[in-house]
């Protein structure tokens, strides 16, 4: 029966097209425009009562639109690809109000409007401590030195000679969301949670540099470099620089771009963003941390007691709604895939829960795609919404056990005061009208 009618359904289309083309304009448009409405009648019988949504567009089939009759542009007319013009809002942004100056401020990922876990490369958000340098990489050099056998200073093509590698990390600030610890202040998704990004990054293990340059017994620490006008530096320890540290020359199949460390960069998977230095030209191994200004005064984390912890490397798991959230709000009631992003600097995501109550009921959400450690993770759900006001939360839980907080929870052990490292469950207010508000649930 169902496929009897499917063929009546794909007669009807025929002749309504057929007839159409031997009327005059106008009357060809209000005929086409009557036979939709039979066709949408058609339609909801094959799909069992089910009509076909709506559209007032004069360019939906069977009309043919203005860009089907003519030939498009060449294929050299854009030498390096753009984004469609109708996407031109898809941008990173920035909080004027946010640091004194943009030298030395950040612009943040638009993570609302992403599909799948890969950040395109002009999407990654940019922080700045002394502006973006432009670097000729024929004149950069890498130096490592310190408590080694070997010495060296490379340039990028003695980096190319050694075995590459890949992999798909995120790379987050520690600040992201720190302004919330002390409420709810921001806006928008893309500013709450924007400090956030993921990538291929492609280059050279750290550990085999170190392999070639023979470290000498008792190092400990290495003080990575950049050659920005800050001189960024942050300590490593050795742990991490033999496990996955890696020095980076391309992101996503391509050169670094110049605000992400243009030639080279150090990437510590599940760490800090601040650790990863960018524009890097120095390498010195030691047997103690360097205590350098990123890592005393600033990108400590203020306790309740009064003291500074150092040293608090590792991206917490996290996990935040995309849609609905304030950039996608919702069109009235009915069927939708709720869905966001999870992630966790100590390895793979293992679930994900939903609340649609404010943390007083939840249910699992199916993790899609690929999950790779230290990566972000799609997460989402079927939801069949009714209409009513809902207070959407997600929760994430790594391999580790770790489950994401709550702030109550959090801020029993780090306080309020702090700027770094907030991973507490993040509330969405949706009204009834579709549209979404950032609150706080403690």
């Amino acid at each position: 029966m169902r496929q009897k009618k499917v063929e009546e359904l794909d007669k009807l289309v025929s002749s309504i097209a057929t007839a159409g083309d031997k009327l005059p304009t106008v009357e060809r448009r209000q005929f086409l425009s009557q036979g939709l409405s039979m066709l949408g009648g058609a339609a909801a019988m094959v799909a069992g009562g089910t009509a076909l949504a709506a559209t007032t567009s004069k360019y939906a089939p069977p009309n043919v639109p203005p860009w089907t009759k003519t030939l498009g542009q060449g294929v050299i007319a854009d030498p390096y690809g753009v984004p469609s013009p109708f996407e031109s809002n898809v941008v990173r942004r920035n909080v004027p109000w946010l640091t004194a100056d943009r030298i030395a401020s950040i612009s943040f990922t638009p993570l609302a409007d992403l599909k799948g876990i890969i950040t395109p490369s002009g999407l990654v958000f940019e922080r700045y401590h002394a502006g973006r340098p432009e670097i000729d990489p024929d004149e950069h050099h890498l130096m490592i030195h310190g408590m080694v056998d070997r010495p060296i200073i490379l340039t990028m093509d003695d980096l190319m000679k050694f075995p590459s590698t890949s992999m798909i990390r995120f790379l987050e600030c520690p600040a992201n969301g720190g302004m919330e610890w002390r409420g709810a202040q921001m806006t928008k998704l893309q500013f709450t949670h924007g400090m956030l990004s993921c990538c291929e990054w492609t280059g050279v293990l750290l550990s085999t540099i170190l392999a070639e340059v023979g470290v000498n017994k008792g190092a400990s620490w290495i003080l990575a470099e950049g050659a920005d006008g800050a001189l960024m530096s942050r300590s490593i320890p050795m742990e991490k620089a033999l496990d996955d540290a890696l020095i980076v020359y391309a992101q996503n199949g391509e050169a670094l771009r110049r605000e992400q460390g243009y030639p080279i960069r150090l990437i510590n998977p599940g760490w800090e963003g601040n650790t990863c230095i960018k524009w890097l030209r120095r390498l010195e191994i030691g047997d103690s941390p360097y205590y350098q200004r990123e890592e005393t005064s600033k990108y400590t984390d203020l306790m309740p007691d009064g003291t500074a912890r150092e040293f608090t490397f590792v991206q917490e798991s996290n996990s935040v709604v995309t849609t609905p959230s304030p950039e996608n709000p919702l069109k009235g009631k009915g069927k939708y895939w709720l869905e966001g992003l999870a992630w966790s600097g100590r390895g793979k995501i293992k679930a994900v829960d939903v609340s649609l109550d404010g943390g007083i009921n939840w249910r699992p959400a199916r993790l899609t795609g690929m999950i790779e450690p230290r990566a972000l993770t799609r997460f989402g759900m079927e939801w069949d919404w009714d209409g009513s006001p809902a207070l959407i939360q997600s929760r994430s839980i790594d391999e580790t056990g770790y489950v994401q907080p709550t702030y109550t929870q959090l801020r029993a052990v780090r306080g309020s005061s702090s700027i770094y490292h907030k991973n507490a469950i993040h509330t969405w207010r949706l009204h009834a009208d579709g549209s979404v508000t950032n609150v706080q649930i403690s």
